[in-house]
């Protein structure tokens, strides 16, 4: 019939294609264990510290709004034992916070 190939044979063997194979599938398996999360290690740490940093904040802000609103219930002084105590209370939630930021990690 036709001598003609017409495209649709099966291509013999070739070794750059199996090298090449190769070396995608090793990349690959580096690209997964990299991507991998890591059990326990660096995101907890980073997890619990930003727990943390929230938590001071919050607890200066509520802490001296409370103490604050104690104050102007016993005082009469409403509003302003609120107002100078909630200003306190952010104020050493930020000195907190600075403090824990400049510790060295572990």
């Amino acid at each position: 019939m036709n001598d003609e190939p017409t495209g649709t044979e099966p291509i013999g063997e070739d070794a750059r294609i199996e090298a090449l194979d190769k070396r995608l599938k090793a990349l690959r398996e580096q690209e997964e264990e990299r991507n991998r999360p890591k059990a326990g290690g660096e995101t907890d740490a980073n997890y619990r510290m930003g727990n943390r940093v929230l938590a001071e904040l919050i607890g200066g802000l509520v802490g001296g709004a409370f103490i604050g609103w104690v104050i102007d219930q016993f005082a009469g002084t409403s509003p302003w034992g609120l107002l100078v105590m909630l200003f306190m209370g952010v104020v050493v939630a930020f000195r907190n916070i600075i403090r824990i930021s400049s510790r060295r990690p572990e």
